[in-house]
């Protein structure tokens, strides 16, 4: 039941962030003074996970560099008294082993997950999208997934929450074949992106989930489906039909950094949580007058 591999996809284009993204990863577009990538692999550490995958575009250096350590330059802050500065950098790189494969095609999530093979084999692993961060002041959601992946004998585990009803166009619906506890449920289908009035519950797919091995030979034999495209979706029917699969209907607030105002809501919310930004915050805030 070990968890220690986490696969990010981070492959792809950023275009709703342009023109940003022509020169910055998505994924390193900062939330005050941390990327928002570095935001899921904390949450990654905090539930357990040793190892990260990163899949990543050939242009996509900023990410390697950020995870690499760069013993001159902590040098230079320590010359510089800014020791401080220098251990935030040094840990960074050394809370979890990073691993890093090329997507050379940009043909969906599922086959960016598939490229993880080569490295976490048949091991039982987490995936976590590289738009989504979410704050917690418990259990970080991966843990909560990885514990539920383990409760349920190492069956797939998709992690999402309810959604308004207006908004389960935007995901992945749950259809529920019974409810095991308060935040497990055994699935029996899942829509991609109903019309609300088709959608078999409001329980959504939130990008993480946690696999373990058997999951890479149902990508590998998943057809192509939207956009030309291997879907992760269609792989964890396939697998559905073999085995349970489970939703776990996770703690923790949940930001959509893909979306503008998700990011900048994201902001404003760790920036209201830091005591060394919190009253300069409130009292910009305050000083708009906004009605």
């Amino acid at each position: 039941m070990n968890v220690k591999y986490a696969v990010i996809p981070c492959a792809g284009k950023g275009t709703r962030f342009l023109p940003i993204t022509k020169g910055v990863a998505k994924e390193m577009c900062p939330i005050v003074d941390r990327p928002t990538l570095d935001y899921i692999v904390q949450e990654c550490v905090d539930g357990g996970i040793t190892d990260i995958v990163f899949i990543v575009s050939r242009d996509k250096d900023d990410i390697k560099k950020f995870y690499t350590r760069d013993e001159r330059y902590e040098q230079e802050l320590i010359a510089g008294n800014k020791e401080e500065f220098a251990k935030s950098i040094r840990d960074i790189t050394t809370k979890a082993n990073f691993h890093y494969v090329i997507q050379e095609e940009q043909l969906g999530l599922g086959h960016a997950v598939l490229l993880a093979k080569e490295i976490v084999k048949d091991e039982n692993f987490v995936v976590c999208c590289g738009d989504d961060i979410c704050t917690y002041s418990n259990d970080a959601p991966v843990k909560q997934l990885v514990d539920a992946f383990i409760k349920t004998n190492g069956h797939t585990v998709v992690g999402g929450q309810k959604v308004a009803h207006e908004n389960i166009c935007k995901y992945g619906s749950m259809g529920i074949e019974k409810q095991l506890s308060d935040r497990l449920y055994k699935i029996n289908k899942i829509i991609e992106k109903p019309k609300p009035e088709e959608a078999p519950s409001d329980l959504a797919s939130l990008g993480k989930w946690v696999f373990n091995a058997r999951i890479f030979d149902e990508l590998e034999n998943t057809p192509r489906g939207k956009g030309g495209e291997i879907q992760l979706t269609d792989a964890i029917d396939r697998l559905r039909e073999k085995e349970d699969v489970y939703f776990y209907d996770f703690d923790g607030k949940r930001y959509d950094c893909g979306d503008k105002l998700g990011y900048i809501e994201a902001i404003i919310d760790v920036a209201l949580s830091r005591d060394d930004l919190k009253d300069g915050v409130i009292e910009h805030i305050k000083s708009l007058n906004i009605k």
